[in-house]
């Protein structure tokens, strides 16, 4: 079903510890606009699509969902090495680490955890693409977020590119939509 390849998508090498930037970031693993929603949600919306053709893009976005998802963890995790528990909590983090130590969770930027009603859909591939459009749109403007609340070129480099996927992403289902609006699916 997969090749796994042992490298993440695009790299990820930050140097310098910020335990802020990590805080703000983990939103984009479990927060609503996040790519774990997204993942679970095209995956389960493919289901529902009424060709291959809408099966195959909501599985090869969901999939490249799940390599995002890599990418934030990598980043999290490099920001908080070496953090001390003072560090943490310092800058509100050490809630997560009552609950998980130095492991990563999904949560927002506040702390919340990662909620299903984050994954949305209908069994309406028009509903769920325009749903999809809007979801792209939002996680483009969460990374845009992101990256001016950075300073550190290695963060805002692989920021650029996750936002970049993002745009790719929304195009993609525009074609989609656009395709089965004229078929005439709903």
């Amino acid at each position: 079903m997969w090749k796994y390849v042992k490298t993440l998508q695009y790299p990820v090498n930050i140097k310098k510890k910020d335990l802020k930037m990590a805080k703000y970031l983990i939103t984009q693993y479990g927060g609503a606009n996040g790519e774990l929603a997204a993942a679970l949600r095209y995956l389960n919306q493919r289901y529902s699509m009424p060709d291959d053709k809408g099966k195959a893009l909501l599985t090869d976005i969901g999939t490249e969902e799940l390599g995002h998802i890599e990418i934030i963890c990598a980043m999290v995790h490099q920001l908080t090495k070496g953090a001390t528990i003072e560090e943490l909590e310092k800058v509100g983090l050490g809630g997560h680490y009552s609950e998980h130590g130095y492991g990563l969770f999904p949560t927002n930027a506040d702390g919340e955890t990662f909620d299903v009603k984050y994954i949305n859909t209908t069994g309406d591939p028009l509903a769920d693409l325009s749903e999809n459009m809007a979801a792209e749109q939002k996680a483009r403007a969460v990374y845009e977020n992101l990256i001016n609340l950075s300073d550190d070129k290695d963060v805002i480099d692989v920021l650029l590119f996750l936002r970049q996927r993002e745009v790719v992403h929304f195009n993609r289902f525009k074609e989609l939509y656009e395709e089965y609006k004229i078929k005439g699916y709903e």
